[in-house]
């Protein structure tokens, strides 16, 4: 066989088993958007048989000789050569039933935390839950074989980082956002949160217009209502669901926006990558920087915002608020909530930061899953003043735990971190982006992080993707920079 077969052969064999695995991922997007709530225990055993077939092409004994005769033509190329190789020596680590017995409960796991949430009951939830940190905690040792168990997830996610990493990021990261907190709550005029009815119709139809005016394809996506907002698909299928709360738009409104920038992100790669390990985003942290970028440095800047007050009045008449600026005050009102995906950019990390000692204490066995509810009520009442009133505002919220998603929670803060570092770069190469906010023309902001990032997906590693956009290494610096510009602006400190 020669290296130029090798590497046809290995390729041929990736692209069915990337084909498989949007089949695989298309089967969450239903269970969590259309399938009949009595389903849950068929889906288990589907996606089960998915992921046997999955691992058993992930761990073929030709890969390995595949690999070790093949040769990159190019850059691509030895990216994919990279991919496929890391994915092949850590499958190779977890048996094929461990694999499967995971699939099968976490389909399950997601429907029981879903009915728990909804009868704030955490002991409906804890046996279930108990499972799902075991089997994890049995994947993590076979990764990790003698290492952090925990590192060996965030593996999974955000390749090259670790815990010890990301605990000094967010301990650098900490005192300046509390500080910044302090001041804001402090500050002797307060914006007043919005009030009225916003029918789900309306709300829905502006969502649409929303994603249309971020770029969204709608030939190659769709948007559904689900109880956590996410997105599922890439190349010619990238679709986002969001959700509808008629006391509060902005739920929706951002929502939508951040499923847009991840939708984006997948549907601009280059379609030469197509059903390829590179033919997706690099890492959770970098497909978060897009996500929060388009929701955030982008969807609740005062230029935007002021275009927005304006269709909002059209739509939907007086609610309260009197001009642009109390409108941009209102969108970005700090308050210690108790919902993550609700909070506002300063609390936002806090939240973050709290999950990840929590889950990687759980992990370590540092905390049974008995005490983790005393624990998270203890730490969000440290953190944020305010005591948990129910499990739906505490431990129950987030689906990641149910889904076995440990060490995918840090991703969320390095992604901030991350479109801090882009929207410098972006502001310094299109100074007058302000003015085309303001008309709500995003295009150029869009059009230059398809260029600079997007379009690359997994070419580099994490944060290689960011030193190649941003032309500087990332820090959390130009992040802490952006919230105190704009926080002390905003309350005028």
């Amino acid at each position: 066989m020669t290296n130029t077969n090798a590497y046809a052969d290995l390729m041929a064999h990736q692209r069915q088993t990337e084909a498989l695995g949007l089949v695989m991922e298309r089967l969450g997007w239903d269970q969590e958007t259309m399938m009949p709530r009595a389903a849950s225990q068929q889906r288990g055993e589907e996606m089960a048989a998915l992921e046997s077939v999955l691992h058993a092409r992930k761990t073929d004994p030709r890969i390995a000789d595949w690999l070790d005769q093949a040769t990159a033509q190019d850059q691509a190329a030895e990216a994919q050569l990279r991919h496929i190789r890391r994915s092949f020596l850590r499958n190779t680590k977890v048996p094929a039933d461990l694999a499967e017995a995971l699939a099968r409960l976490t389909s399950t796991a997601q429907g029981i935390w879903a009915a728990a949430r909804a009868a704030d009951d955490v002991a409906a939830f804890l046996p279930t839950l108990k499972e799902v940190i075991a089997l994890r905690r049995q994947e993590a040792q076979c990764l990790a074989q003698g290492g952090d168990p925990y590192d060996a997830l965030i593996e999974d996610y955000e390749p090259g980082a670790t815990g010890d990493t990301i605990k000094a990021m967010f301990d650098a990261m900490r005192p300046r956002l509390v500080a910044l907190r302090a001041r804001v709550l402090a500050a002797p005029h307060q914006p007043k949160p919005i009030s009225g009815h916003f029918a789900q119709d309306a709300q829905l139809r502006f969502s649409r217009d929303l994603a249309a005016t971020f770029g969204y394809d709608f030939s190659r996506g769709r948007i559904d209502l689900a109880v956590h907002p996410f997105s599922s698909g890439t190349w010619q299928d990238s679709r986002i669901t969001t959700r509808v709360v008629e006391s509060d738009p902005f739920n929706c409104f951002y929502s939508t926006i951040h499923e847009v920038g991840h939708s984006s992100y997948e549907l601009a790669i280059d379609p030469d990558y197509a059903l390829t390990p590179i033919g997706h985003g690099c890492s959770m942290g970098v497909h978060e920087s897009q996500s929060r970028i388009y929701e955030n440095q982008m969807g609740r800047s005062s230029a935007f915002t002021g275009w927005m007050f304006g269709e909002m009045r059209q739509r939907f008449g007086d609610f309260g608020i009197a001009s642009a600026a109390e409108f941009a005050a209102t969108i970005n009102r700090v308050q210690p909530g108790f919902i993550r995906t609700e909070a506002d950019e300063i609390h936002y990390n806090l939240h973050i930061m709290m999950r990840f000692d929590l889950e990687r204490a759980l992990m370590r066995g540092d905390l049974g899953v008995d005490d983790l509810e005393a624990a998270w009520n203890d730490r969000f009442l440290s953190d944020f003043g305010v005591a948990v009133d129910r499990p739906s505002h505490g431990m129950l919220q987030d689906v990641h735990w149910s889904c076995g998603l440990f060490g995918y929670f840090p991703t969320y803060t390095l992604g901030n971190v991350y479109a801090g570092c882009l929207w410098k770069a972006l502001r310094s190469d299109l100074p007058a982006i302000d003015d085309a906010l303001a008309q709500g023309n995003t295009a150029p902001a869009t059009e230059w992080l398809r260029e600079k990032l997007q379009r690359h997906g997994g070419l580099y590693d994490p944060r290689e993707t960011i030193r190649q956009a941003c032309g500087f290494e990332p820090s959390e610096g130009p992040l802490l920079e952006y919230l105190e510009h704009k926080f002390t602006g905003l309350y005028a400190l």
